[in-house]
């Protein structure tokens, strides 16, 4: 079996739709996993959609994605602007 794309969303988009609709729009988080799903499925993939508020278990997931998927994307929220720890890890990949 292929490989899934790894879509991993860093903390408190677990709240989107609800969160400030306002700025970050009516979508949820299930409405972008959905999305995804019929995009790869659409490519021929399938994928692994996480979310955590926990920077750790990203790390984590990221260094697992190194042998363990065929791609990964990641919306890291917050730590976009501040981890250290996610940014080593995705250049480790």
């Amino acid at each position: 079996m292929a490989k899934p794309i790894y879509v991993l969303n860093g903390p408190n988009l677990n709240l989107l739709g609800s969160r400030e609709p306002e700025v970050y729009g009516k979508e949820t988080l299930d409405d972008v996993r959905a999305r995804c799903e019929r995009r790869a499925a659409a490519l021929g993939f399938s994928i692994d959609f996480r979310q955590s508020n926990h920077e750790g278990e990203l790390v984590a997931w990221i260094q697992e994605a190194r042998d363990g998927a065929a791609g990964l994307i990641v919306n890291a929220g917050a730590f976009t602007h501040t981890s250290i720890a996610m940014l080593d890890a995705l250049l480790a990949c």
